[in-house]
């Protein structure tokens, strides 16, 4: 019996600590410092003692810069960053001289465009002034599916304006990126894709009359059907709906924007203080990396003397409570330890894959996924997960960036594709770009184009002509 409840004790006390740990672990360098100073507040304990301590081998620290021991590289291999966890309570982001990628101080946050900025930025040049707050109204109107959720003829009540008003702004909207967004059903919003689409390419006959007429049968797949309809067989029919279905999409915020428009993990926040820090460990190209996990408070976390020493004395009736709180005071230190350990070996592993992207840039990323670097470290993936959460990292160049960046599988293909289209002579169609894509190595469909056009914020090819044109009139000397 007495081994019974040992063993359950046991079984509950790491329980807690796997808790707990995964807790902190999801917590960035500001959280987890209003965390402790909570636990500072609340059990007596614990005490933060004004020795300043090395967080990784619990040496004391100098009184200037990290720690000698944990940031000397053991060999001078370039590829083995130097990784350790740094007290710095205070300082300022710093970027290399002569880094690459000059961006002001003040430039250290992520934009977040949600749709509605996102179609209004587009049709703005085209836009009257008088109709922004039509055009607004509109878009601040659509559903997850970037569906119209109300009629027109109540937003031209609502404005005192004619329909046929409303109807031409919505016109506009239709056709920015994602095509159709704006449409008041699925069907409407493959008809409007068909229309932009037959400027670029060839439509299958009756295309249009399938999705005008035949929705119903599209939709449950029933060929057969749709083919007496249409007076054709049941093979074109099929070729029709592999069309429509490779092409087109029903839900236009679900298919081009999706998970752009709320990115899980990048991009409510924005980064002013990160919770790593990459620097070179001189000048030399082949230096090998400097990795600092930011930790929240400069002293050291232990154990107060005092109460340990007044525990054994401890009043009958505070004697469980000052029990309880040594024990939880004890957990939260061993968890720390382990939360720095897991995010150490994170680094040490990510910073060694993803050198060339550190050091030059997004084109240079290499596609690495959680579950990967899970499998590779021998943790579960909702370990790196939470590691990963809502942290932050500052690159030698200065630029401060999610470090749920690193894992970013389609940033070097989007930088490939703002490249492309920087350099273009005339407006290249999502089909041509996806061709070059391909030549330079990345196999990536049209619709995957258009995707990534989208998350980059760069308008389709007809809007960036009518954009090109713009630009070259305005520029042309006035009589």
């Amino acid at each position: 019996m007495i081994f019974q409840t040992q063993s359950t004790a046991l079984r509950h006390l790491a329980t807690a600590h796997l808790a707990q740990t995964m807790t902190l672990l999801s917590l960035n360098a500001a959280e987890l410092r209003q965390k402790i100073e909570s636990e500072l507040a609340s059990n007596p304990a614990l005490e933060l003692s004004e020795t300043t301590v090395c967080p990784t081998c619990r040496k004391r620290l100098p009184e200037r810069g990290p720690c000698p021991l944990c940031s000397r590289p053991v060999e001078p291999v370039v590829d083995e960053p130097i990784v350790f966890v740094s007290p710095r309570d205070d300082f300022l982001p710093t970027r290399e001289p002569g880094s690459p990628e000059d961006i002001p101080d003040e430039e250290l946050a992520a934009e977040v465009i949600d749709l509605p900025a996102f179609v209004m930025r587009q049709i703005a040049p085209e836009l009257a002034p008088q109709d922004r707050s039509i055009a607004a109204h509109i878009l601040t109107s659509l559903d997850d599916d970037g569906l119209l959720t109300i009629p027109l003829l109540e937003i031209a009540r609502f404005h005192h304006v004619l329909i046929s008003r409303i109807e031409s702004v919505l016109h506009l909207i239709q056709r920015s990126e994602p095509v159709g967004v704006g449409s008041a059903s699925p069907q409407d919003a493959l008809l409007v894709q068909l229309e932009i689409l037959a400027d670029t390419r060839p439509i299958p006959a009756l295309a249009e009359r399938a999705v005008r007429e035949g929705m119903e049968f599209l939709s449950r797949r029933q060929y057969s059907e749709l083919g007496r309809l249409l007076g054709i067989p049941t093979a074109q029919v099929k070729q029709i709906a592999k069309f429509i279905s490779e092409n087109l999409n029903p839900y236009p915020a679900r298919a081009h924007w999706g998970d752009v428009r709320q990115l899980p993990e990048s991009n409510q926040d924005a980064y002013h203080l990160p919770d790593v820090i990459i620097t070179r460990l001189n000048s030399s190209p082949n230096s090998p990396l400097v990795v600092e996990i930011v930790s929240p408070l400069a002293g050291k976390l232990r154990i107060n003397p005092l109460f340990r020493s007044a525990l054994q004395d401890a009043p009958t009736e505070k004697a469980e409570q000052w029990k309880s709180d040594l024990e939880q005071a004890n957990l939260l230190i061993k968890c720390l330890q382990q939360r720095d350990h897991t995010i150490v070996r994170l680094m040490q592993r990510l910073a060694a894959i993803q050198r060339r992207f550190i050091l030059q840039g997004d084109a240079h990323l290499e596609p690495v996924t959680r579950a990967s670097l899970a499998t590779e470290l021998e943790v579960h993936e909702s370990t790196i997960s939470r590691a990963v959460s809502s942290k932050s990292v500052q690159l030698p160049s200065g630029r401060i960036v999610p470090l749920a960046k690193f894992f970013d599988r389609s940033l070097h293909i989007r930088t490939a594709l703002r490249q492309i289209i920087a350099q273009e002579t005339k407006p290249l169609t999502d089909t041509q770009l996806a061709k070059i894509l391909k030549n330079q190595g990345f196999r990536v469909a049209r619709r995957t184009v258009a995707k990534y056009r989208a998350m980059e914020g760069i308008l389709p090819a007809h809007l960036r002509h009518a954009s090109t044109n713009r630009s070259t009139l305005s520029s042309l000397p006035h009589a």
